[in-house]
């Protein structure tokens, strides 16, 4: 099964920077098949009636009951969603994939847990393995019977991944490579019986590996963490342990490929999960504030609670909007092509992209989940009520694969490294934007008839607020942009609200010329309040980047063009939430 889009050329990753879309350029959830529907309804079914009811057991760290989720999840085909047909797995699309993982993040540990089984820990597998390996390893991993984890951090290297100590050397005769060094944070560490593991051979050349549990591999003692406590993340110790020269993923000296490569297929599935999770939060608050009265009113006729539901359902399908926009371009980058390697190319044309969608999702689950503990009030904060759960899990998401920090440098990193290897003409535009910047003629704001036509000029602007910035970072500090920090990550944040502009008003607009205006009249209030605050926010953080690196003359002309850029008449939000709040209560779930 394929996801099905108009048939186009490639878009590359991040030319949204440079280029307008169409509404009928963009894979949204309205345009899922009847199988993807039929995907995301079973397993929310079975995250619902197995896992959700057991949390409290998975939490105190009943690994047998995690194993038997897992083979519960592989009758039903979902340990192999993306494993080919041949080794044991069911070969879907990648929306597929995505779709299980939004669905999985109802259960946040064991989310966590099914991940490392089917992401990190078993994709490394699927594109770098020898087809030896692949055929000894992938069959058993889609049916439960191997669990798998990943094991590339380590005390003295978190974000520094290839600053990691543990080595690995060839034996005598030339059989097998001996590894020795200690792993932290090791999703599944307790229970795995394979790891995928990073280490140095000869000391220098960082490697990938396929390590069995045995002699020579044990873990430590369970982590006690502030939140997915029901997933189980330990220490990894290698000591002497003997590995196979067949389980050597790729080449020598090629493990960050694989390392950095996973990280990105990770990223935008996180991002999908918390989509999920915060959907739930959502539906659970709208339930609390109708059921809970004060004053002798439910809560939710507050105008108070209603712009928190209104706000947590814009963050809900904004975020999808920018998901599966990602995974609809990683999708037309495959077609029809079935070869591993060239699937993980296509996703890592889309690098900056997943580095947006964890940051964005991730930052605005943590938001969900802490107007979701401000809705419920003082049971907010009693375990025996869902928000208290769902505020301690959503925590990890801004840490785990790769962090915000971390990623908000990449974002523009990665861009500017495409712009200099010519596979992005981001130069070029920046250029163009400077002359424009530097002329006197006023962008025209005339009144346009389109529906959200406004919004898109502002989409438009964003983009170019985000090129200066970038453009004179980069004119600025040239070859020492990376070390600036601060720079990246304000040119980071103007980039993140740019596209998430862009793809809310794109889907907005595929809905109503579906659907007709009348009908997509709370999408459109969405975007429209979305873009109004969004706008807002690039104004505050052009300034204070641009600031950071001009002054005199040069900032005033820059501040200048950014007023032009980012003017716009306020819209009433005020009201606009209230109607988005009114369908959510009146239905008594999260709807959209």
């Amino acid at each position: 099964m394929a996801t099905v889009m108009e048939k186009q050329e490639l878009i590359r990753g991040g030319s949204f920077l440079i280029e307008e879309r169409t509404p009928a350029e963009v894979f949204t959830p309205e345009d899922f098949s009847e199988e993807h529907q039929m995907i995301g309804q079973t397993t929310r079914e079975f995250l619902d009636t197995e896992v959700r009811p057991r949390l409290d057991e998975l939490e105190q760290h009943d690994w047998k009951l995690s194993r038997e989720l897992l083979e519960k999840c592989a009758e039903l085909g979902l340990l192999g969603v993306n494993i080919p047909e041949e080794l044991g797995g069911l070969d879907l699309d990648q929306t597929s994939g995505v779709i299980v993982s939004e669905s999985l993040g109802r259960a946040a540990s064991f989310a966590v847990t099914f991940g490392a089984q089917t992401s990190i820990g078993m994709l490394p597998i699927l594109y770098f393995g020898s087809e030896e390996t692949k055929k000894k390893y992938l069959p058993r991993i889609a049916s439960g019977e191997l669990v798998s984890a990943y094991a590339l951090t380590e005390a003295g290297s978190g974000s520094d991944a290839l600053g990691a100590k543990a080595t690995a050397r060839l034996s005598e005769d030339g059989t097998h490579y001996i590894l020795n060094g200690e792993k932290m944070w090791i999703t599944n560490g307790g229970f795995a019986d394979i790891f995928v593991v990073f280490a140095k051979v000869d000391g220098d050349k960082f490697s990938g590996f396929v390590v069995e549990r045995g002699e020579g591999v044990t873990n430590g003692e369970d982590e006690h963490k502030m939140g997915i406590k029901g997933s189980s993340t330990t220490a990894l110790i290698l000591s002497d342990a003997k590995v196979p020269v067949e389980n050597l993923l790729g080449e020598v000296g090629k493990g960050a490929k694989i390392a950095f490569n996973i990280l990105n297929i990770g990223r935008f599935k996180l991002g999908a999960s918390c989509a999920g999770g915060m959907k739930l939060m959502l539906h659970d608050a709208v339930r609390y504030a109708n059921e809970r009265h004060q004053f002798g009113k439910p809560i939710s006729s507050f105008g108070a609670i209603k712009a928190k539901l209104a706000e947590m359902a814009i963050k809900v399908w904004v975020g999808e909007a920018m998901t599966y926009r990602t995974v609809g371009l990683i999708e037309s980058a495959i077609g029809e092509n079935k070869e591993p390697e060239a699937k993980l190319r296509s996703i890592e044309e889309y690098a900056a992209e997943c580095s947006i969608i964890k940051v964005a999702l991730s930052e605005w689950c943590d938001f969900v989940a802490d107007e979701m503990v401000q809705i419920y009030g003082g049971y907010g904060y009693s375990a025996d009520y869902p928000a208290e759960r769902a505020y301690r899990d959503s925590r990890i998401n801004r840490i785990f694969e790769g962090t915000n920090e971390i990623n908000r440098m990449l974002i523009p990193g990665m861009l500017m490294k495409r712009a200099m290897t010519g596979q992005l003409a981001l130069l070029p535009a920046a250029q163009a934007l400077m002359d424009e910047v530097l002329s006197p003629s006023m962008p025209s704001f005339d009144e346009e008839d389109a529906v959200l036509a406004a919004e898109m000029k502002l989409a438009q602007n964003a983009k170019k607020v985000a090129l200066m910035t970038l453009g004179a970072a980069a004119q600025k500090y040239m070859m020492a942009l990376a070390e600036q920090q601060e720079i990246l990550m304000g040119v980071a944040d103007i980039i993140i609200d740019a596209y998430a502009m862009e793809s809310a008003i794109l889907r907005a607009q595929k809905l109503a010329e579906a659907k007709g205006t009348d009908a997509a009249a709370r999408y459109i209030d969405m975007t429209q309040v979305f873009c109004n605050d969004a706008v807002e926010r690039i104004e505050a953080h052009a300034k204070n980047t641009l600031a950071a690196m001009s002054e005199g003359d040069e900032l005033r002309t820059m501040l200048a063009a950014l007023r032009r850029f980012t003017k716009h008449t306020p819209v009433n939000t005020v009201a606009a939430r209230q109607r988005i709040a009114d369908v959510l209560i009146k239905a008594n779930r999260y709807i959209y």
